[in-house]
């Protein structure tokens, strides 16, 4: 069975690069009796990789139990893995079969495996090291032959360092590990997916088939997408089911959008201005944050040197901020600013300060955000080489954004 193959099997939507590697991954392992580890975050698809690798294994006709570890109460939880005897604690009337009896000759997913309290650990580990397991309230070694695969949200590393999950069970569950990648890693496959969903949501209400134009392509490609392939979908069943019309608009999805999406782009947005876009939001704020910071270490360094003159030229020569600098002569006049102190009324004792193409005023700066853009920008050219697709990636803006900004600030590159 080649990739295409088991996109369409398994309803797995999407081409980027990422994902093909994870799914390739995946059918390679599912031949072998390796104990697979699937990394990713929450609704980014886990358990239809652990699907895929037992269906695509020798295990496929045996049973497929897939757990959330987090849903399972703690204090029944070994009774629900590992089983139980009659009489174990109040409540249990009868013997029970846990899940590892249960999936005996198939496979076991484990998803959230990190919420795993220390003493089931414990136990989880000796099946992986010999498939023994010992029932709640029993004293009777039992064997089981299951295939065991894991998945969670945490870094287990730092949950190891922490002392929240063994050192020696996650090197044993880490046997081969497979990144399934956010969505926010595959922009390309967004507007596919969404696509996929109002389908089958206006198939399953009976509504009207909406299509996406271009500038709500652009904002779901843009959006962080904290809650994955699930957020997704639940925002293309709102559309489906509450929006009237055949096509869906970014200012349409905007109502849908949750305001905060983690460190990247909010959604919702009262746009003013018709040329703006979500991806110049972007950049406007990190250059609010910086410039906030630069101001208030500016006020302090200027003032400072006013009130002791004397340390002025020794501070200038050693340790002057980038963004600050006396006047040359050839400065023009509009972009001086004189400022008194308070010692004398005379003329000379006015101090010429100037702030790159700024003027201080005391507690009143007016400030530049196109010149902060435009440093950013070159920053991000240089530290890059003058490659442009990576220095948009990392000033969190699309190529053709810094295209376009290159070409207003005349930066060379």
């Amino acid at each position: 069975m080649d990739l295409q193959q088991v996109k369409q099997r398994f309803g797995i939507i999407g081409n980027s690069a990422k994902l093909n590697y994870a799914l390739q991954t995946a059918m390679r392992v599912a031949s072998t009796e390796l104990t697979v580890y699937i990394q990713g975050e929450s609704g980014s698809g886990k358990e239809s990789f652990s699907k895929i690798i037992h269906h695509l294994s020798p295990r496929k006709h045996g049973p497929f139990i897939a757990i959330n570890c987090g849903a399972l109460p703690e204090g029944t939880i070994n009774s629900e893995l590992f089983g139980h005897d009659k009489g174990a604690f109040t409540g249990a009337v009868d013997n029970r079969k846990g899940y590892f009896e249960s999936a005996n000759g198939g496979t076991i997913f484990l998803d959230e495996v990190g919420e795993l309290p220390l003493e089931t650990q414990s136990r989880l580990l000796r099946i992986l090291e010999n498939g023994e397991f010992i029932r709640v309230g029993s004293s009777k070694v039992q064997k089981t032959d299951v295939r065991i695969i894991t998945a969670t949200n945490r870094d287990l590393i730092t949950e190891v360092d922490r002392n929240k999950f063994r050192e020696d069970l996650y090197y044993r569950l880490a046997t081969l590990p497979i990144a399934v990648p956010p969505l926010r890693d595959r922009p390309g496959d967004v507007s596919l997916l969404f696509q996929k969903f109002a389908f089958d949501a206006s198939e399953k209400y009976r509504n009207e088939m909406m299509e996406l134009t271009m500038d709500a392509e652009q904002l779901l490609m843009n959006y962080r997408w904290p809650g994955n392939i699930r957020q997704l979908k639940n925002i293309a069943e709102q559309v489906s089911v509450l929006e009237e019309g055949t096509h869906i608009t970014a200012e349409i999805l905007r109502k849908y959008l949750p305001a905060r999406a983690e460190n990247n782009l909010p959604a919702l947005y009262n746009d003013q201005t018709k040329d703006s876009d979500v991806s110049e939001r972007d950049i406007f704020y990190k250059v609010l944050i910086d410039l906030k910071k630069d101001v208030s270490e500016l006020r302090k360094v200027v003032f400072g040197m006013l009130d002791n003159p004397e340390s002025r030229e020794e501070y200038t020569e050693k340790s002057k901020p980038a963004i600050t600098r006396f006047i040359p002569q050839e400065t023009p006049k509009d972009k001086v600013k004189y400022i008194h102190t308070q010692e004398s009324d005379t003329d000379d004792d006015y101090h010429q300060v100037v702030i790159e193409d700024q003027i201080l005023t005391g507690e009143n700066e007016v400030l530049s955000l196109e010149a902060k853009e435009e440093e950013l920008i070159r920053k991000a050219l240089s530290k890059n080489n003058g490659r442009r697709k990576k220095a948009a990636k990392e000033l969190g803006i699309s190529e053709r954004t810094l295209y376009r900004k290159i070409k207003q600030y005349g930066v060379e590159n």
